[in-house]
């Protein structure tokens, strides 16, 4: 291949509204006709790596050439131009820059040269939690407890705000990071500075970003690339590091066909769901295309973008079309920048074009006409079950699994009926995957009005919340006099923020938690897109994905026991049954209310306060000390902000060796492992190792907070992991294993909770191990999930397979995802809680696939040696670099050591 030019003779000129532009023009590296034929979100790929990083172009380009070699995977050296993040992720990402610079300073380097290279925005939708609900101030004193308990943690960002260059906040009770993102802060297309030019033109480029949390690819619905980092990979793209990936399979979906009438864009989500995740998309591209596509608004392709993790994808593309520019004028992006979109856009033929054929590595075909009304659970989001199917699926995968007596009945007398198992106990309309969609929120409202006129209640048992993702939401709903419907059947603003999706969904009522403690299997359904075992509520037996309608119908009903579709959800004051089908709002009337209550004024007055917050924001930012420091004041004596403990003893120098000598095994956990038994977010019990540490230094017990809270404090973080109740450490026998999360033995023999455990195995210099099986670390981006591990002597996990983030922030902190071999199963090899575990490859760490063998002693010789064959890859420079250093920060701060 030939020399490619430098990048200022690649660069050509567009006129917009007279003013010359600088653009790099993708037919300028590829034949027209090539082009023509490549996915549209590898097009921006390739407009990025020529952009930013031309070294990596030659490689990237023969890639296009073929498929390559598997064992030398092509990297593409992504370079976001800004980062997302929400607070369960900024705070530990912050408290790791205050930590680096301490390292840094006393290493004898210049603290205030820690900067970030690129924007950075925090939007603070995690902290907030469903305590007060189905009464009119709801929001109100859910914030002030909010503020209450994470007021030390607010004027930590404070601090930030001062000393952390480029970076600003979305306070609390704005909205949820991907609504804001897309509501407010997308640009599409770009103009940046561009230094030296003769002409004095700006640069025209795509909005290319990453952001911490896995649910990012929602934004994908613009025409953008853009998919979710783990907090580690965030902390180097804040610090100028390129996000590495490799280079993806791209499988296109062609769309086909109209949606049948009273089919929603949750039914599309859920189905996608399902069908992706049978197809196989794990770590690859999904690209829409197809005349279908006319047929999908852009909320609907924002709640299926949205839904990226729950089928493995890395980011889930629409094409930018007329739907796209239609959403942009309704959100307020003013006509100059609508301008700049539809002429970049047409110009690097990244406008939506069905009448050119694209080689996708694969394609699934996507007929409209075959989605049906759905939900998704009991526990995965891929459980994809139409209505008649709910109680059957509670029935065999919670009631025979779990109940003592399938038919016993529970009694609160304050109910009036005694309730049985499937009582469905939660109700929420909540995060972003459908808030974000006015039809389906107006649905909602106009099933909740004819609900209200037929004289139907929510049946008083159920605890009822409505935590949009945008303020707009609520602005529309009460213009169209539906909030005032939702609210006479409970359903209560009770936040901006992620809530009871994220597992902020506060307690059950009393008396409903009292008959949970006596045996009641109580079922939860909500509009979001995680229902994991334990995750919603840990009252909860089980939980259903559905539409906010749905969830609206359910409250109803009371009970998943029966087919929402043809049983009555209640009797009006006549005592004629009303059914589904009675106050299902037709299409139109949806439609009709949308046009007429929907209006761009909303979005524009609250872009224009976005970064201002509540009152309560104000007051915080009056009584917070300025900070003269560039190094953030710890506090011994906090029970939020640590210091973490691995930015402490870091030394100027990366270590000659990564090998792992002799190690033990930890634990031997099984398949679908999530980040949730990892590293829980939920509520801190008072009885958990955490709470009681918490309680010991003065905290008071309706205080301790959500895990997610905590996670800049290492103290509690550590005492949470593992302690997810179902979480088994097969190491220990179901006989011996207790019932309040994962144990571990102990060099002496004792079998203590991990957190426990593992430091005796530290004391001694032992490094340990992690066995697991599919898909391990699935579900939300997490880095505490890996620093847990890491912090506790793991080295090294071996798995049958790995989710994709969870391995980015295992090597981020230093440990080696080792993967199994097709056709093995680290569960034959007899695995004994004394074996000693050595590995063969981990010497020698280079790029690409390569072969580690992994070998198990029984020091008593009862057993033989037994070996077990894995792989590591590493897939860029950048891990590479991670992984001989021992993790992404201690590179950082080298490197900050290095340029000074």
């Amino acid at each position: 291949m030939p020399p490619l030019p430098d990048l200022p003779d690649l660069l050509d000129t567009l006129d917009l509204d007279g003013q010359p532009c600088a653009w790099l023009p993708l037919h300028r590296l590829l034949p027209l006709e090539r082009l023509a034929r490549l996915p549209l979100s590898v097009r921006i790929l390739v407009e990025n790596v020529a952009r930013c990083r031309p070294e990596a172009l030659p490689t990237l380009l023969q890639r296009l050439e073929g498929p390559g070699d598997p064992d030398q995977p092509c990297e593409v050296p992504w370079q976001p131009n800004r980062l997302m993040l929400h607070d369960t992720t900024c705070l530990p990402a912050l408290a790791d820059f205050a930590g680096l610079r301490d390292a840094v300073a006393e290493l004898g380097g210049d603290p205030a040269r820690l900067q970030p290279g690129i924007d950075v925005v925090l939007t603070i939708d995690h902290s907030v939690i469903v305590e007060r609900y189905a009464q009119p101030d709801a929001v109100e004193v859910n914030l002030d407890i909010d503020y209450r308990r994470n007021r030390e943690r607010y004027q930590f960002i404070q601090w930030a705000e001062q000393h952390v260059e480029r970076f600003r906040v979305v306070p609390p009770g704005t909205g949820i990071i991907h609504q804001v993102n897309m509501e407010a802060l997308a640009e599409v297309v770009r103009a940046s500075p561009l230094p030296g030019d003769a002409q004095g033109r700006v640069l025209l480029h795509p909005d290319d970003m990453v952001a911490t949390d896995s649910h990012t690819p929602m934004v994908n619905a613009l025409g953008m690339v853009a998919w979710g980092v783990g907090g580690l990979e965030g902390q180097a793209a804040m610090l100028g590091e390129p996000v590495p990936i490799v280079f993806p399979e791209v499988v296109g979906v062609r769309v086909r066909g109209a949606l049948q009438p009273g089919v929603t864009a949750t039914d599309v989500a859920l189905h996608l769901t399902a069908l992706l995740r049978r197809h196989g998309v794990v770590a690859k591209f999904v690209e829409f295309n197809g005349p279908g596509l006319d047929q999908l608004d852009l909320g609907t392709r924002a709640t299926i973008a949205n839904m990226a993790p729950e089928y493995g994808a890395t980011v889930v593309y629409f094409p930018f079309d007329h739907h796209t520019m239609d959403y942009l004028r309704l959100t307020g992006r003013s006509e100059a920048h609508r301008r700049r979109i539809d002429t970049y856009l047409h110009a690097q033929g990244l406008w939506r074009d069905d009448t050119q054929p694209i080689a996708f590595d694969a394609l699934v075909e996507l007929d409209l006409a075959q989605v049906t009304p759905c939900v998704a659970g009991p526990h995965l989001p891929h459980q994809h079950q139409p209505l008649s199917a709910v109680a059957g699926t509670f029935r065999r995968d919670v009631i025979e699994r779990q109940a003592r007596d399938p038919a016993e009945t529970f009694l609160a007398p304050e109910f009036g009926t005694p309730l049985g198992h499937g009582a469905l106990v939660l109700a929420a309309i909540t995060s972003c995957t459908n808030t974000a969609n006015p039809l389906l929120m107006v649905q909602a409202g106009l099933l909740a009005r004819r609900a209200r006129e037929r004289g139907l209640r929510v049946a008083p048992w159920v605890k009822t919340s409505l935590s949009p993702g945008s303020r707009v939401v609520a602005d529309y709903l009460r213009d169209a006099g539906l909030l005032e419907d939702l609210e006479a059947l409970g359903f209560h603003l009770v936040g901006f923020g992620c809530m009871t999706c994220i597992g902020s969904s506060g307690p059950l009522q009393p008396q409903v938690e009292a008959l949970v403690d006596q045996g009641l299997l109580g079922a939860g359904v909500l509009s979001g897109n995680r229902n994991f075992e334990g995750r919603v509520n840990p009252k909860l037996a089980g939980a259903y994905l559905a539409s906010p309608a749905l969830v609206v119908a359910w409250a109803l009903a009371g009970q998943v026991m029966g087919d929402l579709a043809s049983d009555p959800l209640g009797r009006d004051p006549l005592g004629q049954p009303v059914y589904l089908r009675d106050l299902w709002p037709d299409d139109a009337e949806v439609q009709h209310a949308v046009r007429q209550h929907v209006q761009p004024a909303f979005f524009a007055q609250r872009n224009a306060t976005l970064w201002q917050g509540t009152h309560h924001w104000q007051a915080l930012r009056g009584d917070t000390p300025a900070h003269a420091s560039r190094q953030f004041g710890w506090r011994d004596t906090s029970t939020y902000l640590r210091r973490p403990a691995y930015t402490e003893g870091l030394s100027a120098r990366a270590p000659a060796s990564r090998a792992v000598p002799e190690a033990r095994l930890l634990m031997h956990l099984g398949d679908n492992v999530t980040t949730d038994h990892l590293s829980p977010v939920g509520a801190i019990p008072a009885d958990s190792l955490a709470g009681q540490w918490l309680l010991a230094r003065g905290e008071r017990p309706g205080d301790l907070n959500q895990y997610s809270t905590r996670r800049s404090n290492h103290e509690v973080m550590l005492r949470g992991a593992f302690t997810t109740r179902n979480l088994r450490n097969r190491l220990v026998p179901e006989a011996q294993h207790p019932r309040n999360g994962a144990h571990a033995w102990t060099p002496d023999g004792q079998c203590l909770p991990v957190s426990q455990a593992a430091p005796q195995w530290q004391v001694q210099g032992v490094p340990l191990v992690v066995v697991a099986g599919w898909n391990y670390g699935a579900g939300s981006s997490r880095d505490w999930a890996a620093k847990a591990q890491a912090l506790l002597g793991v080295r090294v996990v071996v798995a049958r397979s790995f989710e994709r983030i969870h391995r980015s922030n295992l090597i981020g902190m230093g440990v080696f995802p080792l993967v199994a071999d097709a056709g093995t199963d680290p569960a034959q090899l007899d695995l004994h809680p004394e074996d000693r575990v050595t590995f063969e490859g981990l010497d020698d760490l280079r790029l690409g696939r390569h072969a580690v063998r992994l070998t198990l002693h029984r020091p008593d010789a009862s057993a033989p040696d037994r070996h077990l064959d894995t792989w590591l890859a590493i897939e860029s420079g950048q891990e590479l670099l991670y992984l001989r250093h021992g993790g992404v920060l201690p590179y950082v701060m080298r490197r900050a050591l290095e340029t000074a």
